[in-house]
């Protein structure tokens, strides 16, 4: 499989806020992936560091989170639910300032020795919700304490000790995972804040609802716009030579980041208020078609691309499974481009044995785009051409339709390795005793991954003991169970796949401190996603 190149057709339905021809196309890095690579001199700088400002930084921001600690408890005291006094009493006024004069001097003692504010925050009446995108960081919450906004929380970070003290102080909204009907209550409670004229504090959400590399903005979840007020986008950048900042589904964990952010001398933040984006009707109606828009305005204001990637292609790339998925897969693109058709994984999965058989019937004829679109029953489109083109790596207008079924059996059971394989061997394997030879092994495992280029030699020769020139899928589920990381030791020892961790929350919960709360993301029966790294 591979990427090919796409045309004017990529671009963002033109409409309110979505005049830029700005490509709905992959990014050239995956958003879920973050490399830090350190020079000698760098290491160099980390170590002295570490030795001598880091412990001084750490020891003084605790200090001044302890004391803002007080202040939070005695202004958070009483009923979470009842309307702030409007106007605001002296004392609250002073406690404000003091609150947010701590946590400022404690971002200052962090390195964050400037924070560039550009553009106007727009009042209550003005804008209710504040938008902010790109979501890459713990660090994301300097513009949260400088603003004192409320934000969407998950209901067990109030039990947080002293972190959960100053979070109830600006007053948030809690997102329950054990309430079933959280979700719905979350946006009710929006609302009703959204519409009391000024009263409550506007309420700032990452509408990623996770954390990204900052390299596009991925999809943007539609719980911010559903109650169809005009919201102010407020877009963010670290312009640091180094990015230490940047905590996202691979790359440094929580801890690690932290360090290496204390260790550097300055670093730089931007928040840049953008002009209140007031729907339209259409927009009012439709609050998929109002988040798209919004993201268009905040993409051309950060000079990136928007991508269809979501939480739940993370989900994907994070599965476990003995063919974890190289940094560089297309298999995040066809998952996106299976959605855009209007076709559910979830619901597909019943289908693949029929998939396959009918795959396996053409033994290894070609597919023209026609013939495809009435083999998935969909009508042509330009996004099943782009699917299309995914299989196409020669450029003939061609495509295996056993690619296909192999591709969508990794979307819809990633983790299943072993019975992906068995129905790749089911198409590919000869009629008298299914073996198979290693150029479809080649093929298989390409597209089981997602890659243009894969050599499977040395796997096939070590699977193939008996150097009989083919295998079977025994031989293969033998070898699978001796070695349970072959695909790393043999397929892509030194590329950087998708790292995974032994842990599984209860329910799917993306990084960074902005539960989502989209009502299409409340599924009860969705399996469970791998946690955060660290």
């Amino acid at each position: 499989m591979r990427l090919r190149g796409r045309g004017p057709r990529d671009a963002p339905a033109s409409s309110a806020g979505a005049g830029d021809a700005r490509r709905l196309a992959p990014p050239g890095r995956n958003p879920f992936v973050h490399e830090l690579r350190l020079s000698t001199l760098q290491k160099a700088q980390i170590a002295v560091m570490t030795l001598t400002l880091f412990p001084v930084r750490l020891l003084l921001a605790a200090f001044m989170m302890l004391l803002a600690w007080p202040f939070a408890l005695a202004a958070s005291l009483g009923p979470a639910e009842r309307d702030p006094e409007q106007p605001l009493a002296l004392w609250r006024k002073v406690v404000d300032f003091l609150l947010v004069a701590i946590m400022r001097t404690m971002w200052f003692i962090g390195g964050f020795h400037r924070v560039a504010v550009k553009g106007r925050q727009a009042l209550p009446t003005e804008a209710a919700i504040f938008t902010l995108a790109p979501h890459s960081s713990y660090f994301d919450a300097i513009p949260v304490t400088m603003t004192m906004s409320s934000i969407v929380m998950k209901a067990e970070s109030r039990n947080i000790p002293i972190w959960g003290t100053l979070i109830k102080y600006i007053r948030p909204v809690f997102v329950s995972r054990s309430d079933q009907d959280s979700r719905r209550k979350t946006v009710e409670e929006i609302k009703r804040r959204v519409q009391s004229n000024g009263k409550w504090p506007q309420i700032m959400i990452f509408p990623e609802g996770t954390c990204t590399n900052r390299t596009c903005l991925i999809t943007f979840k539609p719980g911010a716009f559903i109650p169809g007020v005009p919201v102010q986008p407020v877009v963010l950048r670290y312009p640091n030579k180094l990015d230490t900042i940047t905590w996202t589904w691979q790359g440094p964990g929580a801890l690690e980041i932290l360090w290496l952010t204390l260790c550097q001398f300055h670093n730089q933040v931007e928040i840049e208020f953008l002009p209140v984006y007031s729907p339209s009707e259409e927009e009012k109606k439709d609050p998929a078609l109002y988040a798209r828009n919004v993201r268009s305005v905040m993409a051309e204001a950060l000079g990136v691309s928007v991508t269809d990637y979501t939480f739940e292609d993370c989900q994907l790339a994070l599965a476990e499974g003995q063919l974890r998925l190289p940094a560089d897969t297309c298999l995040l693109e066809f998952a996106r481009l299976v959605r855009s058709l209007g076709l559910k994984p979830e619901k597909l999965e019943k289908d693949l044995d029929r998939y396959a058989e009918s795959a396996r019937m053409k033994r290894g004829g070609k597919m023209s785009v026609s013939e495809f679109a009435a083999y998935l029953g969909v009508p042509v489109s330009d996004t099943l051409a782009d699917m299309f083109s995914l299989f196409d790596e020669s450029g003939s207008s061609e495509m295996d339709p056993r690619e296909y079924v192999v591709a969508l059996s990794v979307v819809c059971r990633p983790a299943q390795t072993l019975d992906t394989m068995q129905l790749a061997f089911k198409m590919y394997g000869s009629q008298e005793d299914g073996s198979i030879d290693e150029d479809a092994l080649s093929s298989i495992l390409k597209t089981a991954l997602g890659v243009a280029e894969l050599t499977v030699t040395d796997l096939f020769q070590a699977i193939d003991q008996e150097e009989k020139g083919k295998i079977t899928f025994a031989d293969f589920d033998r070898f699978a169970e001796m070695y349970p990381d072959f695909a790393k030791e043999y397929l892509y020892p030194d590329q950087l796949p998708f790292e995974s961790c032994a842990q599984t929350p209860p329910a799917p919960t993306p990084n960074g401190f902005c539960a989502d709360f989209s009502p299409e993301n409340s599924d009860a029966g969705r399996k469970p996603v791998r946690k955060k790294l660290d």
